[in-house]
C-alpha cells in the first residue's frame, strides 16, 4: 500500500457509538489525523442532512451520503444520482400496494429527510438526526435514495423487479431495505473523490462494519472492520480493530497512522 492520504469511515457502527455519538477520545484522534494533512472522509447510507448533526464537529473534507447517491469534496457537490420527482412517486406507490399502505419510508434528497415514522418523534430525532415527517400524500421530490420497512424477503424482490433502474439492499440486523438508482455505490462515490483530489484509492484506509461497506473495504488500499462488524465485513477486510463501542477507529489510528 501507499502511504495513506485519506481516511474514510462509515458513520453507524463504526464512527458512532450505539448511542449515536463520536467519543471524545476519537474526535481528538481525527482532529490530530487532519492536522498532519489527511483528508476526512464519511462514507454514509444516511441521508446528508440526516448526518450533519452527528459531523458537524468533526467538519469532514469528503461527505458520501445516502449509499454514494451524493458526493461532496469540501462543501462541492462532485457527483449526485437521483430518482425523477415522478420516479420517486411511483415507487412509493408501489412500496405500498406491495407491503402494506402503512409501511414506514424513508426518502433522502439533497435538501432534507423525509420519514412517516410512527413511533415517538422525539425518539426519531434523537437516534436518527434531523429528518421532517410526512405521509407522502403530496411527493414532489427527487429522491438520492428511499428506504423500506420490509418484513419479507419476496415483498423486497418483488418491489424491485417491478423497476429496472434501481439497486436494493438489506440492512444487517432489521428489516429496512435501500433502494438507489443502479450503481450507486460508496466504492464509485470514493472513485470519484480520488479523482477530485488525485488520489489512488491504495492511499485510503476504509472502516466499515456492514453490508455496504464490503466494496469499499475491498476496493482501498486497508480495509477495517470494526470488532462489531458482521462475518461478511471482516471476511473481505485487511484488518479488524475494537468495536464502535471500544474506540475502535481511534485505537486503530493511533497505533497505524499516528
Amino acid at each position: 500500500m501507499a502511504e495513506p492520504k485519506i481516511l474514510i469511515f462509515d458513520l453507524d457502527g463504526t464512527l458512532l457509538r450505539d448511542d449515536k455519538t463520536i467519543s471524545e477520545h476519537t474526535l481528538n484522534t481525527l482532529s490530530e489525523c487532519k492536522e498532519r494533512g489527511f483528508f476526512i472522509g464519511i462514507a454514509t447510507s444516511r441521508s446528508e442532512q440526516n448526518c450533519l448533526s452527528f459531523v458537524r464537529d468533526l467538519k469532514p473534507d469528503i461527505m458520501i451520503s445516502s449509499g454514494g447517491a451524493l458526493v461532496r469534496f469540501r462543501g462541492k457537490i462532485i457527483c449526485s444520482s437521483a430518482f425523477s420527482a415522478e420516479e420517486t412517486k411511483c415507487f412509493i406507490q408501489a412500496a405500498r400496494s406491495i407491503c402494506s399502505e402503512d409501511c414506514e419510508i424513508t426518502v433522502d434528497t439533497t435538501d432534507a429527510h423525509y420519514w412517516n415514522y410512527k413511533a415517538d418523534p422525539r425518539e426519531q430525532f434523537k437516534n436518527w438526526g434531523d429528518s421532517t415527517y410526512t405521509d407522502f400524500s403530496d411527493i414532489r421530490y427527487e429522491a438520492l435514495k428511499i428506504c423500506v420497512e420490509i418484513p419479507k424477503t419476496d415483498m423486497a424482490k418483488e418491489l424491485s423487479e417491478r423497476f429496472s433502474e434501481l439497486d436494493c439492499q438489506r440492512f444487517s440486523g432489521g428489516d429496512w431495505y435501500k433502494f438507489t438508482k443502479c450503481g450507486v455505490t460508496k466504492e464509485r462515490a470514493i472513485l470519484a473523490i480520488c479523482d477530485e483530489c488525485c488520489a489512488g484509492v491504495d492511499e485510503i484506509i476504509a472502516f466499515g462494519d456492514d453490508n455496504a461497506d464490503i466494496g469499499m473495504l475491498k476496493l482501498c488500499g486497508v480495509g477495517v472492520a470494526m470488532g462489531n462488524a458482521i462475518r461478511e465485513v471482516k471476511d473481505v477486510a485487511d484488518d479488524i480493530t475494537l468495536s464502535n463501542e471500544d474506540d475502535g477507529v481511534a485505537v486503530y489510528l493511533e497505533k497505524w497512522v499516528l
